[in-house]
């Protein structure tokens, strides 16, 4: 049967955290860097050569995101009780197969018991099928709003005089001005505003 996979997350390695304690000075060195007179000002157009994103929240946090993560937990969940439904009559077919084993001659007994075989087999591969299917309707919603996600973020590139978009989540260090992942978030929001709502497809 279709069984859930869980992924366990790295433990954190204390070596990591002796290796960080002994390069404050670096880290104090960096922030001094980062600190100029055009990081100080109070303004609502960022301008720098990079960029930062947190490439899961601009996916998670978005509407798309967060409609697409509710509308294939609720498929999901649907296929597990199927799942569990379908196993449940398959225990009973066999139960009430073994039970005729005692009062049938063997070869026809074989005939049953390998036409049951045959069954559990259809259904597996029929339920694998269903579960494949639901991941790959998953991922290519995954496609569609990375396809749109590339322009919006040519634009923010652009219109911060930006020569890189870095993921956040690698950078040791950066300021918090250059993150543009709320901005994405927003842009986005508005560009698949009709891909949210079906009657506007229509």
């Amino acid at each position: 049967m279709i069984r859930d996979l869980r992924f366990r997350s790295a433990p954190r390695s204390d070596a990591f955290s002796v290796w960080r304690a002994s390069h404050w000075f670096l880290t104090a060195a960096v922030c001094c860097l980062l600190w100029s007179p055009a990081t100080a000002q109070d303004s609502s157009q960022v301008l720098s050569p990079v960029l930062t994103i947190d490439s899961e929240r601009l996916y998670t946090d978005s509407a798309f995101g967060r409609r697409t993560a509710a509308e294939f937990e609720t498929l999901g969940a649907e296929l597990t009780a199927e799942n569990r439904r379908i196993e449940d009559e398959l225990a009973a077919e066999e139960k009430q197969l073994t039970a005729l084993r005692a009062t049938l001659p063997a070869a026809e007994f074989r005939v049953l018991a390998d036409a049951f075989d045959e069954k559990v087999q259809s259904v597996r591969k029929q339920q694998d099928g269903k579960s494949r299917n639901l991941t790959k309707a998953f991922e290519d919603r995954r496609i569609v709003f990375l396809n749109a996600a590339v322009p919006v973020l040519e634009t923010l590139m652009r219109e911060a005089g930006a020569a890189v978009v870095l993921e956040r989540r690698s950078v040791f260090l950066s300021a918090n001005s250059i993150d543009i992942t709320r901005e994405a978030i927003e842009r986005l929001d508005e560009k698949l505003a009709a891909d949210l709502d079906p009657a506007e497809n229509k």
